[in-house]
């Protein structure tokens, strides 16, 4: 795994491309400015080839996190209804019951090793590439 800034690059398995990870609420950003850093992350991720991007965009417990959490995946969804991605997945249902998951696990192996997996975590949002 190799980690810049609030960045990770975990390299795929033999199922598809890496996964990277990237931390929308490091630092208290305001909505905005964490929008900004979703649009760069998700063009540095094609970029590099990657199958996938986890963001952190926390659940609001410091009442922030869930601004960027609503505001995000809102942004994510418009993304993925004009066919520019090709799945998003919250992080509550981030589960190897989710034919959506089991579905991503074949685009990107890494995605069977993540720590969030099964851990219904809303704090967390999976998208595939």
């Amino acid at each position: 795994m190799h980690q810049t800034g609030n960045r990770r690059d975990r390299g795929g398995s033999t199922a598809g491309g890496a996964l990277r990870e990237a931390n929308l609420e490091r630092g208290m950003p305001t909505v905005q400015a964490a929008l900004k850093q979703l649009e760069f992350e998700l063009r540095r991720s094609r970029a590099q080839g990657c199958a996938a991007l986890k963001i952190i965009h926390g659940y609001g417990s410091t009442g922030a996190g869930g601004r960027i959490r609503v505001e995000a995946r809102a942004y994510l969804a418009r993304l993925k209804n004009k066919g520019e991605l090709r799945d998003v997945i919250w992080g509550e249902d981030f589960s190897i019951f989710n034919p959506a998951v089991l579905a991503a696990f074949r685009r990107c192996g890494a995605l069977r090793k993540d720590g969030d997996l099964e851990r219904h975590n809303n704090g967390i949002t999976v998208i595939l590439l």
